[in-house]
């Protein structure tokens, strides 16, 4: 599977009519992937050890090399709280699940103040003139996953039928193990014994890519939910600090006030190379955190030099 040879512009990629541009990026049929470990298996394991213990934390990773298999897992099948990560799915699932051909997107929804002051976080939904007027489904998507907004979330939730909704979606897409059971903001709680609201690095890693490089979504709908992810506008000390400033990235993050979460998960596209599926889960065992967004950067930037 390869992308061009020389990739679109992040600018190319922002814009609601850049289909063209994503199409340039994804690939034109799903693939199997076999796990290969990388050569250097032990070092990578040893210094991400070494990052646990500067930062005093726990780390979950996963990636993939989707051209040659290759992958590197760390605490790769354990339990981490998902936060925001969730967003994703929830707007995958509207597209795949609701939408037919724009309509359901066009929608608008209207809501309350109260629902906004409720649901913590809202840098769009927030807004007086859009609360007056209400979002499209289509802007409320678009807020979820580019701007985590957590009311946005929780009224594409409602429309799905609640949290359990998303659950039953990964199901369907081959993820036997990410769950949802709460709403914004509850479900950040991020206990470390909790079984609810989770999943691990190579659950969520594998679901973005069958969600962003594979078939579980239409190519038209594939190449939206890329485009919101590549407008993501919260992983500038993240990812998007660890990783050279020329690969096209399309993440998304997820954190909260209590246990230091620090997660982003996504793919990501080197020049004139196919793309990398990194999943970075993080959380401490202090319930004051604090958040490391530093350990996450790392982590990608030794994730890159691993796998290219």
């Amino acid at each position: 599977m390869n992308i061009t040879e020389a990739a679109p512009s992040r600018r190319a990629l922002l814009g609601v009519g850049a289909g063209t541009a994503l199409a340039a990026l994804l690939p034109l049929s799903g693939r199997s992937y076999a796990s290969t470990p990388t050569p250097s298996d032990n070092d990578i394991s040893q210094r991400l050890r070494a990052l646990e213990e500067e930062y005093k934390a726990r780390l979950g990773v996963f990636a993939l090399d989707t051209d040659t298999g290759a992958t590197v897992s760390y605490r790769a099948a354990e339990r981490f709280p998902m936060c925001s990560v969730f967003k994703v799915l929830t707007a995958a699932a509207v597209l795949r699940d609701l939408d037919r051909d724009g309509e359901f997107l066009a929608k608008r929804v209207h809501y309350t103040e109260k629902i906004v002051k409720k649901s913590g976080y809202t840098p769009v939904t927030g807004k007086p003139e859009n609360i007056a007027h209400g979002l499209t489904v289509e802007q409320l998507c678009a807020a979820a996953v580019g701007e985590s907004d957590n009311a946005a979330a929780n009224l594409l939730l409602k429309e799905l039928g609640g949290p359990t909704a998303i659950t039953r979606f990964c199901r369907s897409v081959g993820d036997g193990t990410t769950r949802l059971d709460r709403w914004e903001p509850e479900l950040n709680s991020a206990e470390p014994w909790r079984k609810t609201d989770i999943t691990t690095p190579g659950a969520i890693g594998k679901t973005f890519a069958r969600l962003i490089v594979g078939r579980a979504l239409s190519p038209d709908d594939r190449k939206r939910l890329t485009g919101w992810l590549v407008a993501n506008t919260t992983d500038g000390e993240r990812f998007r600090a660890g990783l050279p400033a020329d690969w096209i990235l399309a993440d998304k993050t997820g954190g909260g006030a209590q246990y230091g979460v620090a997660n982003d998960v996504g793919v990501v596209w080197p020049p004139q190379r196919s793309p990398l599926v990194l999943s970075v889960l993080s959380t401490k065992y202090d319930p004051k955190g604090p958040t490391d967004n530093p350990l996450v950067a790392r982590t990608a930037a030794l994730l890159a030099e691993a796998l290219t």
